[in-house]
């Protein structure tokens, strides 16, 4: 384990992909860990080093993908725990990566805390035993979900499981929406109704890309005449892009619509969604941040990651949208508009409870932290329970 005196947490994610829920994630939890322990350093690991370098210049970031395991655990031994998480990193084919890099640094005596995981599909048997051997001798499993738990147990792992919430609930807006939505020629003193889309196949499933396509581009069209809105497609992904502009192009009002195309950081994203009147989509964290800002949502599950986060929030949920539920999914649409103060207000109560869930999770990783490592008493910082209210 690495030298007592120098506190060092160790990160792993799916971070450096570009993904702005996986940054969102990583960017909330290391504002609660500096705000706990401000006598930590950290070091992240990364999919793109120099990616997360520039988002996080005040971190250490090293690369893991296609690194030996040599040097990999020379990087490991500097470590006193190694944080697991969070996001959907424990499904099928992707579970072993992230579960061989933890697994060497328990071999190394580096104790490994799993922190608000997403876990599922999970059926393979080779990430089930994975699943099995590492975290079993973790110090502590926490996921961010029910289903994530259920699918922990169903592949075995019979050890304690804590279900909080998502890291990127605690993410903390500003206020810089208008401007930026301004500087993508979005239209001003006309309802906005933002839409996430992302690629068919898993995400849509019994759809081919174009019937997808054109499912979409309904509901854009619908929003456009019954609402009289202005749609904004807010990619989380940069291949959203290419998909929100296939779906502009079926629709008969194509003009009536923005697909963003900067480059933005989590907290930036969330100052635009804030700006909307109503939000739709199938990125999860894009409904986080219609959640947080108090903004009514209409979740299209393609994962129950999404089902389950719909269910936590009280919003519908349309499981398995196909062409022939059309009308079904217009009917919610036009209901959700009708009804958007009270729906508002019941997904803001519920995402109170979701962020003190949340919080807990960085609670209990820094309760860790001061058992096997003790801060210097003027670093001690307020617990972070109390700080839940903010």
């Amino acid at each position: 384990m690495g030298d007592r005196s120098s506190v060092t947490v160790g990160v792993l994610g799916s971070y450096g992909g570009r993904n702005t829920g996986d940054e969102a994630i990583l960017t909330a939890m290391l504002d609660r860990i500096r705000a706990g322990r401000p006598d930590v350093r950290i070091l992240v690991f990364s999919r793109n080093p120099e990616h997360s370098r520039s988002v996080h210049p005040d971190v250490d970031v090293v690369g893991w993908e296609g690194v030996c395991r040599e040097r990999i655990s020379e990087h490991l031994r500097r470590l006193s725990v190694l944080v697991l998480g969070g996001g959907g990193i424990l499904y099928d084919t992707e579970a072993r990566r992230y579960l061989r890099l933890a697994r060497t640094a328990q071999d190394l005596g580096v104790p490994v805390f799993t922190y608000a995981v997403g876990a599922g599909p999970l059926s393979d048997e080779v990430d089930c035993a994975w699943v099995r051997s590492t975290l079993s001798d973790a110090a502590e499993v926490t996921v961010r979900d029910e289903e994530s738990k259920l699918v922990l147990e169903e592949a075995g792992l019979t050890r304690p499981v804590s279900v909080t919430a998502d890291p990127a609930l605690l993410l903390e807006p500003g206020d810089g929406g208008v401007e930026l939505l301004r500087a993508e020629a979005v239209p001003r003193g006309v309802r906005l109704v933002g839409m996430s889309v992302r690629e068919p196949g898993r995400a849509a499933e019994s759809l081919d890309e174009e019937g997808y396509h054109q499912l979409l581009a309904n509901v854009g069209d619908f929003l456009a005449h019954r609402l009289d809105s202005h749609v904004v497609f807010v990619p989380m992904e940069r291949d959203d892009i290419r998909h929100a502009h296939a779906v502009v192009s079926h629709m008969a009002d194509a003009e009536r619509c923005t697909v963003l195309h900067g480059t933005y950081r989590p907290q930036q994203v969330l100052d635009m969604v804030a700006q909307l009147d109503l939000a739709i989509g199938m990125r999860l964290h894009f409904l986080i941040f219609a959640a947080l800002s108090g903004i009514p949502l209409l979740p299209l599950p393609y994962a129950g990651k999404v089902f389950d986060f719909a269910q936590q929030v009280g919003a519908p949920a349309l499981r398995g949208v196909v062409r022939e539920n059309t009308g079904l999914l217009l009917a919610e649409v036009d209901r959700l508009w009708d009804e958007r103060p009270a729906r508002a207000a019941r997904t803001a109560a519920r995402t109170a409870s979701l962020r003190l869930r949340s919080v807990r999770t960085a609670d209990r990783l820094l309760a860790y932290l001061d058992r096997i490592a003790p801060p210097p008493l003027v670093d001690r910082a307020p617990p972070m329970a109390a700080s839940a209210a903010d």
